[in-house]
């Protein structure tokens, strides 16, 4: 059984529609050609350096940015609980027990301090999106990758959608961290044409304490995912890894990554994530605690480096998605 967050949907439960908090269009690093990228909420780890983390949560949230408020106090207005108030200096807060997620301080802010991060999609929106690139997909050889969060978290939503695709011919990716039941995966495995795999440390130990989660379940159903596909005949694993100093850029767990990845018999290839701290920002907007400090992105030296380890294996390795 998962632990540390998991929620598995009751197997005869019925859950047509989904939560996404964000949709990127003319995406180029989620997969093979353009791309539309639909991100769903919900996440089973806790990474140090996501860069995502308004989609950690199952749930819609309220996201300040205190940089673009006016303070127009039209936030108080259209609150009905009280969450929105304003100090005798002036200053607007917010109380996040008394809000009810309604979104309606969201919709009256006029300079988009406030949003909402998640929204209720069924699948038939999300091919409604998608249906509007299908020209560059047709041109470029790309497709709609589910990203996250988890998309695997929402298998229900995630796999109408998939068969929504696939009604159209459309390729899809679906981007995890591969933490999850064993049969969630291998049924996703049964539409979806590639998985973008995550793999952020060999050592369990040290994934655990950097994600939340030991790396057991995740490294044993991607062996599964690839013995399933290879049987089959049809689907692809893509290994990704962020490269993160002081974490996990050693040799040793470079090579080692590196060596799985060879084993495997659909690998089409693996891409090496550099960290960044663009994220940070959002932390501060949520009132979450950034535990990156002040890590810098790694040098040119190393992501040359850890190329060339994946390359001594024979795998096609490139920098970025």
């Amino acid at each position: 059984m998962i632990t540390g967050g998991w929620a598995e949907p009751d197997r005869g439960e019925i859950m047509n529609n989904g939560i996404i908090f964000d949709i990127k269009r003319y995406s180029i690093h989620d997969g093979p050609g353009i791309r539309t990228t639909f991100f769903l909420k919900g996440c089973p780890l806790s990474c140090w350096w996501c860069h995502n983390p308004e989609g950690m949560s199952s749930q819609p949230i309220l996201v300040r940015h205190s940089n673009r408020c006016i303070g127009c106090g039209r936030c108080i207005e259209s609150c009905s609980t009280g969450a929105w108030s304003r100090s005798t200096e002036g200053r607007l807060s917010y109380d996040r027990k008394k809000c009810t997620l309604c979104g309606k301080c969201a919709d009256a802010c006029p300079s988009a301090a406030i949003e909402m991060a998640g929204k209720e999609m069924t699948p038939g929106d999300v091919f409604l999106e998608a249906k509007k690139d299908i020209p560059f997909y047709d041109q470029s050889g790309g497709g709609v990758t589910f990203s996250g969060g988890e998309p695997l978290l929402q298998i229900r939503f995630l796999l109408a959608c998939l068969h929504k695709m696939q009604e159209e011919e459309i390729h899809t990716a679906v981007d995890t961290s591969g933490y999850c039941e064993e049969s969630t995966i291998l049924d996703a495995a049964k539409i979806a044409d590639l998985f973008l795999f995550d793999i952020k440390h060999i050592d369990p130990k040290k994934h655990e304490y950097y994600t939340g989660v030991s790396n057991h379940i995740i490294l044993s159903n991607l062996k599964k995912l690839d013995e399933t596909l290879a049987r089959r005949g049809r689907g692809r694993i893509n290994i990704r890894m962020p490269l993160i100093p002081g974490i996990n850029d050693d040799s040793e767990n470079l090579e080692a990554v590196a060596k799985l990845s060879a084993s495997l018999k659909t690998l089409s290839g693996v891409n090496i994530l550099p960290y960044h701290s663009t994220g940070e920002g959002k932390y501060r907007n949520l009132g979450m605690e950034y535990k990156m400090g002040n890590v810098l992105p790694p040098q040119d030296e190393k992501i040359a480096e850890a190329l060339d380890i994946f390359r001594s294996q024979n795998i096609e390795a490139a920098k970025g998605g």
